[in-house]
């Protein structure tokens, strides 16, 4: 099979969907905003040929540069894993005649309020919501819904641009920060401890799943400094009785939006009402999830996408040997890194099940709190029982201080 992979330079990781599509046999066309000369030779190594273009998410350029492909090859696939790419992906997918996530499908997994109204339609639970254009509009979707409610960019991409309010002045003031964003998802805030489920699909059947955890919730870990968040993919999917039921809110997700072969990050709540779904994205998650997943599951997850898209089935079982999990290290204060206390205690307790940091090293520019889980510092762990890796990341983040200022 012939794949036009969107952007394989930038971010890092995106070399990874690269390698692993030419070790299950695919041939590949790069098309990146990156001069050629400055891509490595490992990289170049991967792929048949590369178009560079000013902007990705352009298109005309996309189009221009996937009909250069088509001249010289058999395009089977376009394919695109970052959330800004998504949709120009699926239209030249579409004019050029690719098989893959259609125009429609790609704008309900990011236009949130078109989302949620399909979704309900289909049966799946989910809060109230409603796309507003004026502030009247939000003030009336307020009065009948109550509060707490949440405000977002329509197409946001996780906690990016959320507001929380829990009052008429609250509102009033989130207004007025999203200016002349035009129109805004206003949803039910839905009360609950928040996960995601994510999956490898193929023809609209799940082959791949993950369900993870997060601690606290995203919108609280993405605004407290003091906060060392974390996520944790449990070992249990296949064991304990819930996640049945998010593997099958999931499947009615995929159904519902015409999904057939692509990678999937959906978010959930659990809360008083029960289970109840947030958000899709159809493409891998981020924040290295997929990296988890592999050392939690003895594979490489990477190489388990590509070879679903060439082949049209998984090349190895997951082990489910092992939860994995990431905790972040916030600095104590914005400025530069001045150093660590703790690591060394951490690496001595948790040797054996410590698969990586990231330590920034003294006079690196910190990054606020709200960029995210691996903006700052960060280690990852694993381990057998999901209890007690629960325990490992809460006592690393308590003793780890990442002095800053």
């Amino acid at each position: 099979m012939n794949f036009v992979f969107v952007e394989p330079a930038f971010p890092a990781n995106q070399r990874r969907f690269v390698r692993a599509l030419a070790e299950v046999g695919a041939t590949v066309i790069g098309v990146g905003e990156s001069p050629q000369e400055h891509l490595d030779d490992e990289l170049r190594s991967w792929m048949r040929g590369y178009y560079r273009v000013a902007n990705v998410t352009d298109e005309t350029q996309l189009d221009a540069a996937v009909a250069w492909a088509q001249e010289r090859l058999w395009v089977d696939r376009l394919e695109s894993t970052i959330e800004s790419h998504q949709l120009t992906a699926a239209a030249v997918r579409e004019r050029r005649g690719i098989p893959g996530t259609s125009v429609r499908t790609t704008w309900l997994c990011r236009d949130k309020p078109s989302m949620k109204q399909a979704l309900r339609e289909a049966g799946v639970p989910t809060a109230a919501s409603t796309a507003a254009s004026t502030p009247d509009e939000v003030r009336a979707f307020a009065a009948a819904t109550g509060y707490p409610l949440v405000l977002k960019p329509r197409a946001g991409a996780g906690a990016q641009g959320t507001v929380r309010v829990g009052s008429d002045a609250e509102l009033e003031a989130a207004m007025v920060a999203f200016g002349d964003a035009g129109s805004i998802a206003v949803e039910e805030f839905v009360e609950g401890h928040e996960g995601f489920y994510d999956t490898i699909a193929h023809d609209g059947h799940v082959v791949h799943d993950w369900a993870t955890h997060y601690y606290p919730n995203v919108l609280e870990a993405m605004r407290e400094r003091w906060i060392s968040p974390q996520f944790l993919t449990t070992n249990r999917i296949d064991t304990a009785p819930f996640y049945g039921e998010v593997r099958e809110l999931g499947a009615k997700v995929i159904a519902a939006l015409g999904i057939t072969t692509s990678a999937t990050h959906m978010e959930w709540f659990l809360g008083e009402k029960g289970l109840r779904f947030s958000e899709i994205g159809c493409r891998p998650p981020g924040v290295g999830a997929w990296d988890l997943y592999s050392a939690a599951n003895d594979v490489d997850v990477y190489r388990e996408w590509a070879h679903v898209l060439v082949h049209g089935a998984p090349d190895r079982a997951l082990s489910r040997r092992c939860a994995a999990g990431i905790v972040a290290l916030r600095p104590e204060a914005d400025g530069v890194v001045h150093g660590y206390s703790g690591v060394d205690e951490v690496r001595a307790r948790y040797g054996e099940w410590l698969l990586d940091e990231h330590l920034p090293h003294p006079g690196t520019p910190t990054q606020p709190v709200e960029a995210g889980y691996m903006a700052n510092a960060w280690m990852r762990l694993r381990h057998p029982d999901y209890d007690a890796l629960r325990g490992m990341l809460d006592d690393v983040g308590r003793t780890v201080r990442v002095h800053a200022g």
